[in-house]
């Protein structure tokens, strides 16, 4: 029996260390080398989860996203797509800025880690304020004019890849565009599989003009 608890000792402290050195061993990525198509395809199937309200299956694509596109380890994708997911949602059941902010504090958490594991040295406060900054125009696009929120969005990315944000403009319209479309569709005829492929198409193309737009 002495023995069973030693071994069964011996793994949990294994486990726990292998946790560990996942959570808190260096790594670095490098930020502008992604995959566009990919990032369409799960930024779209994120879209449908969240407004399904499916967290499950929105936590489990920005687990995929942060592990495909960000390499972070399966321990540390976990517990990022979790403020991730956890933020969107929080922001989701809000009315107003000041419920909208309580999500800020997972979206610092969020970009804290990617910072700790990016080759661009971006601010985080400021980076995760821009995130929340797109969200909240995005829900109140009857309020702001044309073209608030394609900048809202380039914006964002300027900050993460530190370009100017002209060179991200096209970015930022493309998304806006396809965000658009779902919205339209949703208050009106819904939103159909031939839509969703119209905005994969959409999203692909941005972040297609992004890649393009950071290289070095």
């Amino acid at each position: 029996m002495k023995i069973v608890v030693r071994v069964i000792s011996l793994v949990l402290a294994l486990l726990i260390c292998a946790v560990l050195y996942d959570l808190f061993f260096p790594r670095t990525t490098r930020m502008r080398e992604f995959e566009p198509d990919e990032v369409a395809r799960l930024e779209t199937a994120m879209w449908r989860s969240y407004y399904e309200k499916q967290r499950a299956r929105l936590f489990n694509q920005m687990t995929e996203l942060l592990r495909t596109q960000y390499h972070m380890t399966p321990v540390k994708s976990n517990l990022v797509a979790y403020y991730a997911a956890n933020a969107a949602f929080v922001f989701k059941e809000g009315k107003q800025r000041s419920d909208y902010e309580k999500a800020l504090p997972d979206l610092i958490r969020f970009y804290n880690y990617v910072h700790n594991m990016s080759d661009i040295d971006f601010d985080v406060s400021k980076a995760s304020k821009l995130e929340l900054e797109w969200w909240i125009i995005h829900r109140q696009r009857a309020q702001h004019a044309p073209g608030d929120l394609d900048r809202a969005l380039a914006e964002l990315q300027a900050e993460l890849y530190r370009v100017p944000v002209e060179r991200v403009m096209e970015h930022g319209r493309l998304r806006a565009e396809a965000m658009t479309i779902r919205d339209t569709k949703a208050e009106t005829t819904g939103v159909t599989e031939e839509d969703w492929a119209k905005i994969n198409e959409l999203l692909r193309q941005s972040w297609r003009s992004l890649a393009q737009a950071v290289k070095n």
